[in-house]
């Protein structure tokens, strides 16, 4: 509602009018003078110490870094810094969080064809400084500094060309390049509950790095190891909503904007301190080395191109144990050089059938499959690689822990007996599902039979009757499986098949953390109950009357139809 004034004009009050542009100074006529030229003698930064009352710092951009111990009673300048040139704007300060008597400031010159990352300290209140410029890059001019709230030796920094960290007093600086393009990050924020880092870029972009967490205490050493688990914190274990419905904007039009969530479930934080590479990778890095150096490139022998067409590409694989030491789930990680994130979602694998190609578009309003909940508790993570056909554990085991975050109006009375409905569930859709790809390989193979009884002279007519016989014994079993095809198809209600029952159970309880309902526990003991004997009867046509049917047309010299290894000579 009101101000007071803490200061008088603290810059160096210096008349833009009388300074050299191009050299020279120029009059009040020179075209579009002071048009889109900034104003001379402002305060651009400002920070007030978080550990001693009423202490001050103002950056300005004509060169000077102002302090005041008494909430601006009195102003002290500082106006020397070693190795900024006079005049360099200041384009922030950071009083430290920790002590009162340090600070830290960038500068930026680039108006003067420098584009040097000036980044100094003072451990004096600004009477003296020194850089921790370090190792940035020469041409990356610091825009913004922010420090850790609970690590001191944590700092970031801004820069015309990303954000890097340091966690040596500047020595040394990594750039936090995933997923942020080359761009100038003007300014830095740290959302402390979350410990998430918050970046404005000057292409009018916003960033967020979800919890930096890992990087307190990281040594440099750490990041020479071949691979490095940075700790997780305790991931929580719920139902993600989805306030409009699907993903994306779903039906919200073309200009309702949404951003993503920071990934649900367990975060694994890891660095590769180089990356996995394949023969081939191997093979044109070094080739690349020779034509650098000016050598001759050799072509490989044709054993070498062979392994390279024939290995199997390099994988990474995080492994998640619970704590009895059994596997829980495992999921492939990126290979790159650097630091990732792989997040698991707390579940079990999905138990539908394995499928090589990727499914194409999915109803927006579907999600993807999921498996049953994993209890919470205790689990561990380890980073392994497979590399020409031998498996190493890079990194690992971590530690980590799982709770159920209880926020609905029924929550389960035992949890862990909902997570073992769930595992019921799953492992009867398991086979349920195989069941169903099962059925329909043995339908393929009796077309292909069928098909090949006129290209087999040796093939009596009247096996077509015996296909007849199976085809039909099939048509039966899809019906018990899937429902009546015959009924459904002419929009006449038919009687839920298995797959249908223990479908709906599935998709009723994956998403929920409360019990299961009675329905759902009688439709489950219902569709085991109906599925024992069909199993059982698929289970003789496939491995038992099929093959038969098939031996008797390999015998014949029938051409080759799916399920039959060629006998040569017969």
């Amino acid at each position: 509602h009101s101000w007071t004034r803490v200061s008088g004009d603290l810059t160096q009050g210096i008349d833009r009018n009388e300074l050299e542009v191009m050299g020279t100074v120029w009059g009040v006529d020179a075209v579009a003078k002071n048009t889109s030229t900034s104003f001379w003698g402002s305060v651009i930064a400002l920070s007030e110490s978080p550990v001693q009352e009423d202490l001050l710092y103002a950056g300005t951009d004509d060169g000077l870094v102002q302090v005041t111990l008494d909430a601006g009673g009195t102003w002290t300048k500082r106006e020397k810094f070693p190795g900024v040139p006079e005049h360099s704007y200041v384009s922030d300060v950071e009083a430290d969080r920790f002590d009162a008597a340090t600070v830290y400031a960038g500068f930026d010159n680039h108006k003067r064809d420098d584009f040097t990352p000036y980044i100094l300290k003072s451990t004096d209140q600004g009477k003296s400084w020194r850089s921790i410029a370090g190792d940035l890059p020469e041409n990356g001019m610091v825009h913004s500094i922010v420090q850790d709230h609970v690590d001191p030796e944590l700092l970031f920094v801004g820069t015309e060309f990303g954000v890097f960290f340091t966690r040596n007093g500047g020595r040394n600086w990594t750039q936090l390049d995933a997923g942020i393009p080359v761009v100038a990050c003007r300014d830095l924020e740290i959302q402390r509950r979350e410990n998430d880092l918050v970046v404005a870029t000057f292409g009018r972009g916003f960033y967020v790095l979800d919890d930096y967490t890992p990087l307190r205490d990281l040594q440099p050493e750490a990041l020479t190891e071949p691979a490095t688990i940075f700790p997780v914190r305790e991931a929580l274990l719920y139902v993600p909503s989805r306030p409009v419905g699907s993903s994306g904007p779903g039906n919200q039009g073309d200009d309702f904007w949404l951003a993503e969530n920071p990934p649900y479930g367990a975060v694994v934080t890891y660095h590769l301190t180089e990356g996995l590479q394949s023969l081939e990778q191997q093979r044109r890095k070094a080739e690349k080395k020779l034509r650098e150096d000016g050598e001759p490139v050799p072509y490989p022998s044709w054993d070498d191109l062979r392994a390279e067409d024939r290995e199997v590409d390099p994988e990474l694989v995080l492994t998640i144990k619970d704590a009895t030491g059994q596997v829980v789930r495992r999921l492939d990680g990126p290979t790159g050089k650097g630091f990732h994130r792989v997040a698991w979602d707390l579940r079990w694998p999905h138990t539908g059938p394995v499928r090589l190609a990727a499914d194409g578009p999915r109803n927006p309003w579907d999600r993807a499959p999921q498996g049953p909940f994993a209890a919470p508790g205790a689990y561990e993570v380890t980073v392994v690689q497979r590399v020409g056909g031998q498996e190493t554990v890079l990194a690992g085991p971590v530690s980590f822990t799982t709770r159920l975050l209880v926020r609905g109006s029924h929550p389960a009375d035992d949890f862990a007996a909902t997570v073992a409905f769930q595992h019921e569930a799953a492992e009867l859709h398991r086979a349920v599902t195989g069941a169903g790809k099962a059925l329909q390989d043995a339908e393929t193979r009796l077309d292909h039979l069928r098909a090949a009884v006129d290209a087999a002279p040796r093939i009596e007519r009247a096996t077509l009757d015996e296909i007849d016989v199976l085809t039909a014994r099939l048509a039966d079993l899809r019906t018990d499986l899937d429902g009546d095809r015959t009924v459904s198809s002419r929009s006449e209600p038919v009687t839920p098949g298995v797959s249908s029952r223990v479908g709906r159970v599935l998709q009723g309880t994956r998403g929920i953390t409360t019990d299961p309902t009675r329905t759902q526990r009688d439709e489950l003991a219902l569709a085991c109950e109906l599925f024992a004997p069909l199993l059982a009867d698929l289970t003789a046509l496939v491995q038992t009357d099929l093959p038969a049917l098939e031996d008797r047309f390999e015998a014949a010299g029938a051409p080759h139809t799916p399920g039959r290894v060629p006998v040569w000579p017969r």
